[in-house]
C-alpha cells in the first residue's frame, strides 16, 4: 500500500487482512504521512518505508518492489476495498494466472462517485480500444501478482500507475483475469484531484498503450 493520512482507516484495513491470512501477510506500507498512519501501521504490525510524498506511483511502485515473496497484493488503504476476498485472489493465481485484477465497476461501484464512476468507465474503454482486448477496469487498486511479472517490467508512470500495473502485462501476454469486487465509501477524504487526476490516468493510458503497441511491432 501507498499510504497518505489515512490515520482514520489504516487500523482497520490491516486488522483485516490479519484477521483473513491468519497473520500470515507481510504488509509494506509506503508513507508519506503527516498525521498518525504510519504509528498506526507499525503498531499492526506493517512495515512502513517513509518517504517524502511524490504521488501514488511512486509510492506504489516502492511497495511492490519491496516485497520478497512470490505473491505481491495491492490494496488501498481508505477501507474501500474487501479484504475478505484476498483468498479469491490468490485462488486464481494458484489456478496460474499471473495478474489477478479486482473489477468495481461489475457491481456497479454505487459508493464511488458518479463523476469517478463515469471516468473509470471511460478508462476501461480507451485501454480496451488501444489493447485490442476487453478490460474492465483499469484503475482498480485491489490485485494479485506473480512477484516476476513486477520485477520483470519496468514501470514508468505516476498517477496512471494502477492501470498501467494491467496493461503492460495483459499486453505483453501474461495471463490476467478480473474479477468482481464489491466497493465501499471511503474513510477519510479523497486525496486525488479528479480534473487533474483524469487527464494524468487518460494521458498515462494512452502513452502506455502506444509503447507496448510500438515494442511488438520491434520485437
Amino acid at each position: 500500500m501507498g499510504t497518505y493520512n489515512e490515520e482514520a482507516a489504516i487500523g482497520t484495513v490491516l486488522d483485516d487482512i490479519d484477521r483473513v491470512t491468519d497473520g500470515k501477510a507481510e504488509v509494506v506500507c509506503v508513507d508519506g504521512s503527516d498525521d498518525r498512519t504510519p504509528e498506526i501501521a507499525r503498531e499492526k504490525g506493517a512495515t512502513v518505508i517513509e518517504q517524502e510524498p511524490q504521488g501514488y506511483g511512486v509510492a506504489v511502485r516502492e511497495a511492490v518492489l519491496t516485497p520478497n515473496r512470490p505473491v505481491v497484493v495491492t490494496t488501498d488503504c481508505d477501507d474501500t476495498y474487501p479484504m475478505d476476498a484476498l483468498p479469491r485472489f490468490l485462488e486464481k493465481v494458484n489456478e496460474g494466472y499471473d495478474v489477478v485484477s479486482g473489477d468495481r465497476l461489475y457491481h456497479g461501484a454505487d459508493a464511488m462517485p458518479a463523476f469517478n464512476r463515469f471516468g473509470n468507465h471511460a478508462f476501461a474503454v480507451l485501454a480496451s480500444v488501444l489493447m485490442g482486448t476487453r478490460v474492465h477496469d483499469t484503475t482498480t487498486g485491489m490485485r494479485a501478482y506473480r512477484r516476476d511479472v513486477l520485477q520483470d517490467i519496468v514501470w514508468t508512470t505516476n498517477t496512471a500507475l494502477s492501470a498501467e500495473l494491467l496493461i503492460r502485462p495483459a499486453m505483453r501476454g501474461y495471463d490476467v483475469v478480473e474479477i468482481p469486487i464489491t466497493y465501499g465509501e471511503r474513510a477519510g477524504e479523497t486525496k486525488l484531484d479528479p480534473i487533474q487526476g483524469g487527464w494524468e490516468i487518460g494521458t498515462g493510458i494512452l502513452r502506455v498503450c502506444l509503447e507496448e503497441r510500438s515494442r511488438r511491432l520491434f520485437d
